[in-house]
Formats: C-alpha cells, sequence, structure tokens
C-alpha cells in the first residue's frame, strides 16, 4: 500500500491549480525582472504607475512592505545584496517564488505529489517563524530608512 501511495499522482485539479500558481508567479517574477530596482531601496513600485507609500507620506516611516517591490526587481537581476538590503523578506519572498514557480511546473506537468508533502510543511510554527521574520524585515527598513 505505502508503495502505491508514493507512486499516486496528483488530480488533474491539483495539476491545474499548480499550473495556475506557476502562471501567476511567473507573471510577478516577469514583472519584477521588468523594472529597475531603485538604489533608494524603496520606489520601485512607481515604475508601476503606482503612487508613493502612504505610509511614508503620513507616518514618515516605512510600511511592512515597502521596499518589497524594489527586492524583487534586484533578485530577477542577480543583485542579492541589494536585495536583502532593500527589504530581506522581499529578497526571501522572491526566492521563495522562484522555488514554488519550478515546484509549481513540476507538478503540473508530471502530476509529481510534491505539493502534499509541501503543504505538510506549512505548519503555525511555520507561520510563526515567517510572521517574526516579516516584523524583523519591517524594523530592519525601519531603521534603514532614517
Amino acid at each position: 500500500m505505502a508503495q502505491s501511495a508514493l507512486r499516486a499522482r496528483s488530480t488533474p485539479a491539483d495539476r491545474a491549480i499548480a499550473a495556475t500558481l506557476a502562471a501567476a508567479i511567473l507573471a510577478v517574477l516577469t514583472i519584477g525582472a521588468s523594472l529597475t530596482p531603485s538604489p533608494t531601496g524603496m520606489g520601485t513600485h512607481k515604475q508601476l504607475g503606482l503612487p508613493s507609500c502612504g505610509w511614508i507620506i503620513s507616518a514618515d516611516t516605512p510600511c511592512p512592505t515597502c521596499g518589497m517591490t524594489t527586492a524583487f526587481a534586484a533578485v530577477a537581476h542577480g543583485d542579492l545584496s541589494a536585495a536583502f538590503a532593500a527589504q530581506p523578506m522581499g529578497a526571501i519572498g522572491a526566492i521563495v517564488a522562484a522555488a514554488v514557480f519550478w515546484a509549481c511546473l513540476h507538478i503540473a506537468l508530471t502530476g509529481s505529489r510534491l505539493g502534499s508533502v509541501a503543504f505538510r510543511l506549512l505548519t503555525p510554527r511555520l507561520l510563526w517563524i515567517v510572521g517574526a521574520v516579516w516584523a524583523a524585515s519591517w524594523v530592519y527598513k525601519v531603521i534603514a530608512s532614517r
């Protein structure tokens, strides 16, 4: 029975979800690659026609996502040090997004059960760790922007 479970394939619905996720992630990564990372570590999102960060305008403090677009763009351009300097969580997010893209593409094309294994890793503890890293990245961004 264990060997038959190992040989099981993803359902057509699982494969369609994986393909959709791969396409969405590829779109985000492609947009990041099309942008020029801001040397200031913030503001790259303005190239997309988006307004300035409201938190900076109203509170003179970066928001929790300030620098994310710059970090994604820097990772896409292969500049990991600039990405981590812009927003550590953004750099980690871009690297994880690229890995998830390849995993989703693999699942969609081969029917691999990799997705079910990956979902078992998403425990509350891991989510708390991600939240703590994000909070630390925000504190870093606030300090670095002064």
